[in-house]
């Protein structure tokens, strides 16, 4: 099997799994429980939450711990206009992730103004667009750090220094970067910044939410007063340890391995642009997660491309996991002005761990059959 889909999810390291049955078989305790085996939870707990923290240069007390990636986005962003019901205007980008893009559509039900900021050819936000949209009644502005589609990474401290100028807070996905890239919220100057413990080979089921010491936001759980009263509910306590241990792990294996799986992504890439003339790059050609290819092959389907690679036990993807059982477009790929039969003749590879150059060099030999196979086939299709 080659999995080349790390940016839909990763495969646990056994560092994790081990780390996750000794705490199941050792540790069942409350941690909002007093006497000793809760405390011990709780202590276990606090390591993870520290490892966290220290991952993305902040404090511990900064760290809530919630259910997903999708549930810190949509706190970050209900909880921050419920905290201002007096601004009623919100900002974000048109290739956001769905969890952002349909937390806005549910702003607008509210009756809050949405500004769907556009983006260049490469996936790249506007920074006087920006400027443009922002007013007096803007609560939020929500940017993704790095798009999971195309790997485009935003300018995301200038955006926060442009906010702030007028005291409006910023929110960042930082999902798809998070681990790929250093990840400093305290550099990047946001006030929310969103990571998930599925993406850096840890298990899946948590997330988490930095929000800045100081920042107004409502609970987005009510009940009791686990994370600190803002997300109630007994928490996901193997889940936590779980993404403490992926977060050491990550950082001993450090910039060489991530080096050595962006070295693997450069020659698959420069090797599909050798031996298959019309494939299309989509995204920025230096400005991304490195780690992230997404080519067109015009005149295909897609999916097509994706079941053919799969009968050779080789995975890709057509774009967010999040949105893979949808026959629409890609948002995100529309918005950097593909026609919409470039964008459906688009697949996502993002590499990983486990990707090794035996992998690659077996993708360069299946991939242009397979796409000369396809091409043949529709050269004698009725419609094409």
């Amino acid at each position: 099997m080659i999995y080349l889909d790390h940016n839909a999810t990763t495969p646990v390291d056994p560092a994790v799994a081990e780390r996750m049955a000794w705490f199941l078989k050792e540790h069942f305790g409350n941690p909002s429980s007093i006497y000793p085996i809760g405390r011990k939870v709780k202590e276990l707990m606090n390591e993870a939450r520290e490892r966290v923290a220290g991952s993305l240069g902040v404090d511990r007390g900064e760290i809530f711990f919630t259910g997903s990636g999708t549930e810190s986005d949509n706190f970050a962003i209900f909880g921050t206009f419920d905290a201002a019901p007096e601004k009623n205007e919100f900002v974000t980008s048109a290739i956001e992730h769905p969890a952002v893009i349909e937390t806005a559509k549910a702003l607008e039900k509210r009756g809050v103004k949405v500004t769907y900021l556009p983006v260049d050819e490469y996936g790249t936000v506007g920074l006087d667009e920006l400027r443009s949209a922002l007013t007096p009644k803007t609560g939020l502005v929500s940017v993704m750090h790095a798009n999971n589609e195309i790997g485009t990474i935003q300018p995301i401290a200038e955006i926060v220094r442009i906010a702030h100028e007028r005291d409006i807070p910023v929110h960042t996905d930082a999902v798809q970067s998070f681990g790929k890239i250093d990840v400093d919220a305290r550099k990047l100057g946001v006030d929310f910044l969103t990571v998930s413990a599925h993406k850096v080979y840890g298990p899946k089921g948590i997330g988490a939410l930095y929000i800045r010491r100081g920042a107004n936001i409502c609970p987005f759980v009510r009940g009791g007063r686990q994370e600190r009263g803002l997300r109630a509910g007994t928490e996901n306590t193997a889940g936590i340890v779980g993404f403490g241990e992926a977060i050491r792990v990550l950082e001993e294996k450090g910039r060489k391995e991530r080096s050595r799986v962006e070295k693997l992504a450069e020659a698959l890439k420069k090797g599909i642009e050798e031996k298959i003339p019309s494939a299309r790059f989509n995204g920025h050609p230096e400005n991304r997660i490195k780690s992230t290819l997404n080519f067109a092959f015009p005149g295909l389907e897609a999916e097509a491309i994706l079941l053919a690679l799969a009968t050779k036990e080789i995975y890709v993807s057509t774009g967010s996991a999040c949105s893979e059982e949808s026959e629409e477009v890609s948002h995100v790929l529309q918005a950097i002005g593909l026609k919409p039969e470039i964008a459906r003749s688009s697949i996502r590879m993002s590499l990983g761990r486990s990707n090794t150059e035996e992998d690659i060099a077996c993708v360069l030999r299946e991939l242009p059959e397979i796409i000369k196979r396809l091409r043949a086939i529709t050269a004698f299709h009725p419609e094409g």
